[in-house]
C-alpha cells in the first residue's frame, strides 16, 4: 500500500526517534554521532527568508559563513528582482580586506581532509545520515515548496523546471543516504610479489577546496557538488553566483539543522575579484568551477591548473535520416524543450540543430515554430535571460543574418509588456537557419555560428546523406564537448556519429535529448583533462578525491635471507 505524504514523513520520523532511543548504543558500537530528529523538518527553525514576502518593501540580507560563524560585511551589493528590477536582496560585498576569516578557516584543514579511509572514517556514516535527513526534509511539501519558490525568485523558471531541480537533488540525497557514501570511497588491493606484501589503493580528499557554482541551477548544481565534496572528506569554501546565492545559503542552513557541523562548510558571497584573491592566497588544493569558459580559463591560470571545470556547452543535436511523420511532434517537442526551457539557460541546452532533409520535408520547422509560441512570461516558460542583454541578443542575430542563405525562422523580438530590467535579456524563443556549407566555408562564419548565446536561441541547419561528413566536421571543429543527441533508431547511423564525436554526455535513440541530467547518470564534458562530472559516484571520485597507493610489507625476511651483492 502506498503511504500518503504525511504517513511517509511520520515513518521517516519514527526511524529517527528509534535512533535517538538507541543513541547510546550507536555511539558505543559504531561511533556515529546522533542528531536531533525534527529540527530539519521545521522550516521556521532554520530558514531565514520567506520567498513569498521578499520584495523592495521587505529586503532580505544575506550572510557569510566562516569557521562556524555567520558574518556580516562593511558593504553590501544590491540584488535586483529579475522580473521587475526592484532591489529585493542585499548581498555581502566581501572585500579583499575581509577574507582573513576564510583563510584562517581553510588553514586549519590538513591535506588529509576532515576524514579519509584511515582517519575519522565514522564521518562517512555521519554524512550518510545527514544526506538521509536532508532528503526527508525535501520530501516534505512545505520545504519542497520553499526551495522551489526560492529558485524561482532569483532564477525565474517555470514551476516544473524549478521542481525538477529539487526532485533531482532529493533523489541524489536518497541515493547517498545509506552506505553509498563509504562505498563511493571504496579502494582496492593488489597481491604483492611475496608473502606479506600487498598494494592498497585509497581515495583520499584534497583537504581545503573551493566550489564556485553558476546562476542557472542555483540549487541542484551547488548541492550535488557540495555533497560529493563533503562525502569525500574535503572542507570547502563555497561561492554561488551573486544573482542567486540566496538559495545556496538556505540549503547550508538546512544542512546545519540536519546535523552538519557548522565548521564543515564556509560560504562566501562576493564578486569574482575577491574570490580570486582568496583562492590565490589560501591553501586551496582544488577549485571546482561551473560556468563560463572565460572564467574557467582564468581560474586554470591563477591556480596553476588545480581546477575541475564544467564550462561552456555549445551542444548539438543531429536528427538522423529515419524521419517519420508520426514522430515529428515528439521530436519537435523535445527540441523545443532542449532549446527553450528555462529560456535556454542550461549548459546542456540545444545550441545547434542538424536536421536531415527528411525531417524538414515532414514539416519539422513549422512544428518548432508552433511549439515556441506556446511559451509565456506569465507562467515563466519563457523568462528573463540573466547573462545576455536584449541588445546583445539582437546584435548576434543581425550578424548571423549576414551569412549568405541564412534566414530568421522565428522569434528574434523583444518580449512584449514586460518589466524585466535592461541589464537582463527579454527575448522570444529564436531560431536562425544557416546553410551548412556556408557555416563551414570560413573560420569567421563557423565561429559566429558556434558562439554560445546563453538564452532562448539556436542555429538550425540542414543536411542530407551526401553531406553527413560535413556534419561530423562541424562537430569535430567545436571547442567544447558537453552534451549531444543523436536522434535516430538507425544503429548504423548512430555508430557513425558516436564513433566520430566525443561529447561527455551523449543521448542516442529516437527519444534522445540534450538536456535532462537526472541523478541516474554521469553529466559532464569530455576531451578536456580539466573536465568535471556531477551526479554519479564516478563523478564524485573524479572531482573530489585523488588516488593514494600504500604498499604494505608486513612479514619479516625469510630466515635464509642473506645480503646480496651490490647492484
Amino acid at each position: 500500500m502506498q503511504l500518503a505524504s504525511s504517513q511517509r514523513f511520520w515513518t521517516a520520523g519514527s526511524r529517527f526517534q528509534l535512533l535517538n532511543r538507541l543513541g547510546k548504543d550507536l555511539k558505543i558500537h559504531t561511533n556515529v554521532r546522533t542528531f536531533s530528529t525534527t529540527s530539519h523538518l521545521d522550516l521556521k527553525s532554520w530558514a531565514t527568508i520567506d520567498p513569498d514576502v521578499v520584495s523592495k518593501d521587505n529586503v532580505h540580507r544575506l550572510s557569510n559563513l566562516a569557521g562556524g560563524r555567520w558574518l556580516e560585511t562593511k558593504a553590501y551589493s544590491d540584488i535586483l528582482d529579475p522580473l521587475n528590477g526592484d532591489v529585493f536582496m542585499l548581498m555581502p560585498d566581501t572585500s579583499e580586506a575581509e577574507i582573513l576569516p576564510f583563510s584562517e578557516s581553510l588553514n586549519k584543514v590538513p591535506k588529509t581532509g576532515l576524514h579519509n579511509p584511515l582517519k575519522n572514517p565514522e564521518r562517512y556514516n555521519e554524512y550518510a545520515e545527514i544526506s538521509h535527513k536532508a532528503a526527508v526534509a525535501l520530501d516534505t511539501p512545505e520545504i519542497e515548496d520553499f526551495f522551489i519558490k526560492c529558485i524561482q525568485r532569483v532564477m525565474p523558471k517555470s514551476r516544473v523546471q524549478a521542481y525538477n531541480e529539487v526532485a533531482v537533488t532529493r533523489t541524489f540525497l536518497k541515493t547517498f543516504a545509506g552506505d553509498a557514501v563509504r562505498f563511493t570511497a571504496r579502494g582496492f588491493t593488489v597481491p604483492g610479489d611475496h608473502a606479506g606484501q600487498e598494494s592498497k589503493g585509497y581515495r583520499f580528499p584534497y583537504g581545503p577546496v573551493a566550489l564556485i557554482a553558476p546562476f542557472n541551477f542555483p540549487f541542484e548544481i551547488p548541492v550535488l557538488q557540495l555533497m560529493g565534496c563533503l562525502f569525500m572528506g574535503n572542507k570547502p569554501i563555497v561561492k554561488g553566483s551573486e544573482k542567486t546565492s540566496m538559495v545556496l545559503e538556505q540549503y547550508i542552513r538546512l544542512l546545519h539543522a540536519c546535523g552538519m557541523p557548522m565548521e564543515d562548510v564556509d560560504l562566501i558571497h562576493s564578486h569574482g575579484a575577491t574570490m580570486e584573491r582568496l583562492i590565490t592566497n589560501s591553501p586551496i588544493r582544488l577549485t571546482q568551477f561551473t560556468g563560463s569558459s572565460v572564467v574557467a580559463n582564468r581560474l586554470a591560470q591563477v591556480t596553476n591548473g588545480k581546477v575541475k571545470i564544467e564550462d561552456a556547452g555549445f551542444d548539438w543535436k543531429i536528427l538522423g535520416p529515419d524521419a517519420s511523420k508520426e514522430n515529428v511532434d515528439y521530436v519537435g517537442w523535445v527540441c523545443d524543450q532542449d532549446a527553450y526551457a528555462m529560456s535556454g539557460q542550461k549548459c546542456s541546452a540545444q545550441s545547434m540543430l542538424f536536421a536531415h532533409s527528411n525531417w524538414i520535408n515532414h514539416g519539422l520547422l513549422d512544428t518548432l515554430e508552433s511549439l515556441s509560441t506556446r511559451r509565456s512570461l506569465e507562467d515563466l516558460t519563457i523568462s528573463p535571460v540573466l547573462s545576455v542583454t536584449t541588445a546583445h541578443f539582437r546584435n548576434h542575430i543581425e550578424k548571423l543574418l549576414k551569412i549568405p542563405g541564412s534566414r530568421l525562422l522565428f522569434g528574434g523580438k523583444e518580449l512584449e509588456n514586460h518589466t524585466i530590467p535592461d541589464c537582463y535579456g527579454a527575448v522570444e524563443p529564436t531560431a536562425v537557419f544557416v546553410p551548412l556549407e556556408e557555416m563551414l566555408k570560413t573560420e569567421e562564419a563557423y565561429e559566429l555560428c558556434t558562439t554560445e548565446i546563453f538564452g532562448p536561441f539556436q542555429v538550425v541547419t540542414e543536411y542530407n546523406d551526401e553531406s553527413m561528413d560535413q556534419v561530423i566536421e562541424a562537430c569535430e571543429r567545436m571547442s567544447h564537448h558537453l552534451t549531444a543527441a543523436v536522434v535516430s533508431s538507425d544503429t548504423s547511423f548512430q555508430h557513425k556519429i558516436l564513433s566520430n564525436t566525443v561529447n561527455g554526455t551523449t543521448y542516442t535513440g529516437i527519444r534522445a535529448r540534450t538536456t535532462g541530467a537526472p541523478a541516474n547518470h554521469w553529466f559532464g564534458p569530455s576531451n578536456d583533462p580539466r573536465g568535471a562530472g556531477i551526479g554519479s559516484p564516478e563523478a564524485i571520485l573524479l572531482v573530489w578525491s585523488c588516488h593514494r597507493e600504500i604498499i604494505e610489507d608486513r612479514l619479516p625476511p625469510l630466515s635464509s635471507w642473506t645480503i646480496p651483492p651490490p647492484t
